[in-house]
């Protein structure tokens, strides 16, 4: 009986060894909804007392309508339709996964009485740079936000990432929310210009925090609501507005939308969005149909990073 003990005991522990030094299984990837919920950012919009429902997060749609051309005049008939949303995208190459959200607000607005400054529609954002590293969701690694025609660059604390093209701008500051760190995002009220959140008070003290919702989100309860919530919409999903892209109800030329109060069809979408001072090799709406391109000439010690695209809707 000895013999037969020693000798399972002996098989057993080469079983035991060979499972805990086996590697460990990859996670299956996660689908866009979930990878775009796991980095969707904590939002903190500033507001203006005097109009403080027209920096509201909105659908494009909030009225009923894909008319662009209505959106300013709905703004308070249409109040209800006013439940936060942000857009997203999904790109990936084998190295990263590229994740776009995108702010809308149905005006951009400037004092009384309207002035060429101000416009119907506005859409701003960022990108967002995650490592595949073979955990479920990656790691953060980046993040490029759009601020009036000028795009900003910061990185998370850890990130391996350092000057390239461009100068980092700053830390993102990241802040738990549903077990997860998420990074902060801000914006600004009228003009709505999409930065990192830096940690500071709102500008004059009101301003609405969103959290990212797994179903719809919901209009704030004013203008100084700091527990909003703001779901998410498939930028590319069906019907949505890269579906829509050659819709002139919509769109006045390609990626702009329409708008007549203010100055003429001067907000756009993504794949328009422009820095104006980054280099020829990088044309308007890069930041969407080709973020590896554009994360590998804004960021030096980026490690391996792939410049061919598993999928991109934006080159379809």
């Amino acid at each position: 009986m000895s013999r037969w003990r020693t000798a399972l005991t002996t098989v057993s522990a080469a079983a035991l060894a060979a499972v805990l030094l086996a590697p460990a299984p990859a996670h299956a990837a996660p689908g866009d909804p979930e990878l775009a919920y796991r980095w969707a950012p904590v939002h903190y919009q500033d507001s203006s007392s005097s109009n403080y429902r027209a920096d509201y997060l909105a659908p494009v749609d909030y009225d009923g309508n894909w008319n662009a051309l209505d959106n300013w005049d709905n703004l308070d008939a249409q109040a209800g339709g006013l439940k936060g949303t942000v857009y997203y995208a999904v790109s990936e190459t084998s190295t990263h996964w590229y994740l776009t959200y995108a702010f809308f607000h149905p005006r951009d607005w400037k004092d009384s009485p309207l002035n060429v400054f101000s416009h119907e529609n506005d859409m701003e954002g960022q990108l967002e740079v995650v490592r595949k590293d073979g955990s479920e969701y990656g790691t953060l690694e980046a993040v490029v936000t759009l601020a009036h025609d000028n795009f900003y660059s910061y990185t998370p604390p850890g990130s391996p990432f350092t000057d390239g093209q461009e100068n980092i701008d700053a830390t993102l500051v990241m802040q738990s929310f549903d077990g997860n760190e998420h990074p902060t995002s801000f914006q600004e009220a009228r003009g709505h210009g999409a930065y990192a959140w830096d940690g500071a008070q709102f500008p004059g003290g009101d301003g609405i925090v969103y959290r990212p919702s797994r179903g719809a989100g919901a209009v704030p309860a004013g203008g100084n609501d700091r527990d909003a919530t703001y779901g998410l919409v498939d930028l590319t999903g069906a019907g949505s507005l890269w579906e829509r892209r050659s819709n002139a109800e919509t769109y006045a030329s390609w990626g702009t939308f329409r708008g007549d109060n203010g100055k003429d069809n001067a907000a756009h979408a993504p794949w328009a969005w422009d820095d104006g001072n980054d280099g020829s090799a990088l044309q308007a709406g890069a930041i969407v149909t080709d973020p590896a391109l554009l994360v590998s000439t804004y960021f030096d010690n980026t490690g391996e990073l792939d410049l061919t695209y598993l999928r991109n809707p934006f080159r379809s």
